[in-house]
């Protein structure tokens, strides 16, 4: 069971590798934001309360727990360029974790627990990514908005936001809607804990 030792590598694991690898993710999207010329565009590091910002990047107290990347459109903007946008935390962060697993490999980087688990997040992120599904709020994964790019010519994401801003709860695409309708019967038979 779980020593010392292993107490110790799960600390080390949730507060500085796991946060470093959705970084080298989330930088993914940054990366290509700015290539493409985004205008407005921040990288919010972790949840809570702000701890410091600069003029694209915020860093916030529990900055273990969360991250992600808004942006406006691009310039330019196009169905292959959204789907650079998509693809480009998968390559970011599936990248480093080849050059970081290869330099182990070739004995530039020592064979530690620090590199194993690294690399380990690092392909489970690319894993959960490259899935095609429908998160239960109906947001997409990266795989399923760029199978929805290339299958329906549309961004999923994109046309969800604009529904939910009209007051529709219509989902683009019916397998995001079914997503959707699930969470809603699950939560509605699971919200009253006092009838069991």
């Amino acid at each position: 069971m779980f020593d010392l030792f292993d107490w110790l590598r799960l600390l080390l694991s949730a507060i500085i590798i796991l946060p470093l690898t959705t970084i080298v993710r989330e930088f993914g999207y940054y990366l290509a934001a700015t290539i493409l010329g985004s205008k407005e565009k921040k990288l919010v590091i972790g949840s809570g309360p702000v701890l410091f910002k600069v003029p694209t990047i915020e860093v916030r107290r529990y900055f273990f727990m969360n991250s992600w990347m808004e942006y406006e459109e691009l310039n330019p903007s196009g169905r292959f360029w959204h789907g650079f946008i998509y693809a480009s935390p998968i390559l970011t962060t599936g990248g480093c974790a080849i050059i970081a697993n290869s330099l182990v490999l070739e004995g530039v980087l020592p064979n530690n627990i620090f590199w194993q688990t690294f690399i380990f997040y690092c392909f489970y992120y690319v894993f959960f990514d490259i899935v095609p599904v429908y998160l239960p709020d109906g947001q997409p994964t990266n795989g399923r908005a760029i199978f929805d790019l290339i299958y329906y010519g549309e961004r999923s994401d994109y046309l969800r936001q604009k529904n939910s801003q009209s007051n529709e709860q219509r989902a683009y695409t019916d397998e995001q809607e079914e997503t959707m309708e699930n969470r809603d019967r699950d939560e509605k038979e699971h919200s009253d804990h006092t009838q069991p």
